[in-house]
């Protein structure tokens, strides 16, 4: 049994080379990405078109509402019940897309984290809306001065799981960390895909004017009353949000995405380089497949 996972930085080309690889093996493709879950955004997170999807079977794709609570340890465990059903039909099966934090949860396994009741969540939230981010990091000093040290500080939404862990439980976050990897029953081979810079961005630039095209604007407009949940924090709609909130105009936002897309695609790529399991390729090159 083997896991082919095919990754990269946004942009790079991963749909249209997974789906070729899929093709050759005559097997299924699993998504690994964090938003294209979400059935109200597809323009925004360059959801596989009709033809594409029809080109292969694939999963994790549009299965989820934006209301619905989830999260990258339900995702491990929800991927590996689908392998174990795969792998009965498949001698391979083939993985793609560019949330680092879901791809190492498949692959090496997710700390056992309690249940965080909603209200606890709620107020987390309400006081990072309120009070802001400084505020969140003195409370997780309070609460847990190890993880503090070790947490990106930049990162809201990890200092907030933190302090909402050690609420719900009474013990440091620190505590629910393992250092040692879960063994997977499967074998795994990791494809990095990516481009030159400068053609990278290119892509990076033409999507985005493609995806106005395609109505990106308009489908921002319909998801603007619920711009508060979580799944709506991201490139490509926030933008779009504050352009409607009157903060910019619409070429200002457009360009907001684009260089924000090429911020998020350089911090995709050095989380992949952390890996020194991965070959890196270029998605062009003949001898991939």
């Amino acid at each position: 049994m083997r896991l082919i996972i095919i990754i990269g930085p946004t942009a790079v080309g991963k749909t249209t080379f997974a789906i070729e690889m899929a093709k050759v093996l005559r097997t299924e493709i699993i998504s690994c990405d964090s938003r294209q879950m979400y059935r109200e955004m597809r323009i925004g997170t360059a959801v596989p078109t009709a033809e594409e999807l029809a080109a292969a079977p694939h999963h994790f794709i549009g299965n989820l509402s934006i209301h619905d609570y989830y999260n990258v340890s339900m995702f491990e465990q929800e991927c590996l019940q689908l392998l174990d059903k795969l792998f009965v039909k498949y001698p391979t099966v083939v993985m793609t897309g560019g949330s680092g934090l879901y791809i190492d949860a498949l692959c090496k396994g997710i700390d056992d984290f309690p249940t965080v009741d909603p209200e606890i969540r709620q107020i987390v939230t309400d006081c990072f809306n309120t009070e802001g981010i400084e505020y969140l990091r003195r409370q997780l000093k309070l609460l847990d001065p190890t993880h503090y040290a070790k947490v990106d500080l930049r990162n809201h939404k990890r200092i907030m799981k933190a302090i909402e862990v050690s609420l719900q439980t009474g013990k440091p976050y620190s505590s629910f960390l393992r250092s040692q990897e879960r063994k997977r029953p499967f074998e795994m081979e990791k494809i990095v895909l990516n481009r030159p810079r400068e053609e990278l961005f290119d892509r990076i630039n033409q999507r985005t004017t493609l995806m106005m095209k395609e109505g990106l604007l308009e489908e921002a407009k319909s998801l603007y009353p619920y711009r508060h949940l979580n799944a709506l924090n991201t490139v490509g709609y926030k933008e779009l949000f504050a352009y409607m909130d009157g903060h910019f105009n619409l070429d200002t936002a457009v360009e907001l995405i684009r260089r924000n897309t090429r911020r998020y695609a350089k911090r995709q790529l050095t989380w992949f380089a952390r890996d020194n399991e991965t070959v890196w390729r270029h998605p062009d090159c003949s001898n991939n497949l």
